[in-house]
């Protein structure tokens, strides 16, 4: 298969995850607002939520990149990886012991807008981290075409080369076939003018002796 082949088969792929990776810096940045919302300066509990969308931020602006570039693969899966951890976690923390969490956030608001926003938290947290599995996945799936598409590159690119040297090989064959003729032309040329030339001469003198 051709690389430009491998390009047109892949481009879906990069589309969707370039849909997926906007996807997920929107959410990131959706999930910064609650957490402000709830206590300014935040608990260190609030620290926590604000890092856990920092690391999805960064992730998505190394997915960008790494779908631009082909680069940075493995720091854009360790991020997604670390980034799914911490929302998992934020999730129990917001989910399983909201009370300890909302405790722990130590909002000044109203109790209900207290409770309203860490229930938001953790919806836009399950968002990302379904959206983070699917850009996972897709992830993986992109990079198989970026390796299989190297690799028909490579391909080429060696069987060009072997043309390439076969077509020199017969080449040089052929140059030196050329010499060779040219050479054994050149003896016969020269043997008759030393014929023609020489060979009255010789009668000649054999006649004279």
């Amino acid at each position: 298969m051709s690389s430009s082949k491998l390009r047109h088969s892949c481009s879906f792929p990069y589309l969707l995850l370039s849909c997926l990776n906007f996807s997920l810096f929107l959410l990131s940045l959706t999930s910064l607002a609650p957490t402000i919302l709830l206590k300014t300066p935040p608990t260190s509990l609030g620290y926590a939520f604000l890092m856990v969308s920092s690391i999805s931020l960064l992730s998505s602006f190394i997915g960008f990149y790494s779908n631009l570039t082909h680069f940075c693969f493995i720091t854009h899966i360790s991020l997604l990886l670390a980034s799914s951890i911490a929302q998992m976690l934020a999730v129990l923390a917001l989910f399983t012991k909201e009370k300890s969490a909302l405790a722990a956030l130590k909002s000044p608001r109203d109790p209900r807008e207290a409770k309203v926003l860490a229930r938001l938290e953790c919806g836009v947290f399950m968002a990302m981290l379904l959206m983070q599995f699917g850009v996972l996945l897709v992830t993986c799936g992109v990079h198989s075409c970026w390796v299989r598409e190297f690799e028909g590159i490579e391909a080429e690119r060696e069987a060009t080369e072997r043309k390439r040297s076969r077509r020199m090989a017969r080449v040089q064959e052929e140059s030196m076939a050329n010499a060779v003729k040219i050479a054994e032309v050149k003896g016969k040329e020269l043997d008759e003018k030393m014929k023609s030339k020489y060979g009255g001469q010789w009668v000649k003198n054999d006649f004279e002796g």
